[in-house]
């Protein structure tokens, strides 16, 4: 039975450990590399997929709205039909 805890407990301490390191991405150094422009995709390459998202389409545009937060911050970017147009860093 105590075997049984051990593991459950190792198990969880390495879900935490990797859960932390996926929010490792959201910080300046990484926020510095998105430039105007890019693509979704280019971003989720640097970011890993974000954290919220919402998106409109009107007429011939479309918009969509991402958002990554961790620990060390926030990154908001806004995309007008798929490209990077504003983006913003905020630390907790």
């Amino acid at each position: 039975m105590k075997k049984r805890g051990l593991i459950i407990l190792a198990m969880g301490f390495f879900f935490w450990f990797v859960m932390s390191a996926c929010g490792s991405k959201v910080k300046q150094d990484n926020f510095n590399k998105i430039q105007v422009g890019m693509t979704l995709e280019e971003v989720r390459a640097i970011l890993g997929p974000s954290t919220e998202s919402s998106s409109v389409q009107i007429g011939g545009l479309s918009g969509t709205s991402a958002t990554w937060t961790s620990k060390e911050g926030t990154i908001q970017i806004q995309f007008l039909n798929g490209k990077v147009r504003i983006k913003q860093f905020s630390k907790p």
